[in-house]
């Protein structure tokens, strides 16, 4: 599926080919809620790495929460981190080195409509404040850490 997305202000801007364009995966983590969930969770999609077609480039900066550190400038794909417009802040994907050819773009930035999703899968509860409210749902599932299911195996089991 191919996929527009842009930030809040339009200075970066992007397209991209997606296998698993749909928005099921709620995660509970720290790193997630605090840098992109502001309803307590954080949702990624996967895309294709190498079909990414990015305008703006000299607008994004990258934060690596690990180290809490960030860095600013062009070179995108050679770091890996969460990143972000800073212009408007808005948060644009994460791209992890272990994985170069995927990317996650947030749905939230996805200017594409997106697949609704038959169930949800809510991963790392551990660290899931008391105050968000999971869904009741009977076909749901609920991990208290990383589910050995990838977002390409629940795209395919789903028939997506």
């Amino acid at each position: 599926m191919k996929l527009q997305g842009s930030c809040h202000c339009s200075k970066v801007s992007f397209s991209c080919e997606s296998t698993e364009p749909a928005p099921f995966l709620k995660c509970y983590c720290s790193i997630c809620r605090k840098l992109n969930g502001s309803s307590g969770y954080g949702i990624n999609i996967g895309a294709d790495f190498n079909s990414l077609e990015l305008l703006g480039e000299e607008f994004i900066d990258v934060y690596h929460p690990g180290s809490k550190t960030h860095y600013s400038g062009p070179g995108i794909g050679k770091v890996s981190g969460r990143h972000y417009c800073r212009h408007c802040s808005s948060g644009l994907w994460n791209w992890d080195q272990r994985w170069p050819e995927l990317f996650h773009p947030y749905p939230s930035i996805i200017d594409t409509e997106l697949p609704v999703p038959p169930a949800l899968t809510h991963i790392m509860l551990n660290y899931k404040p008391n105050w968000v409210q999971l869904s009741d749902s009977a076909d749901d599932k609920y991990f208290d850490e990383y589910p050995n299911e990838s977002l390409r195996d629940w795209h395919q089991r789903m028939n997506l």
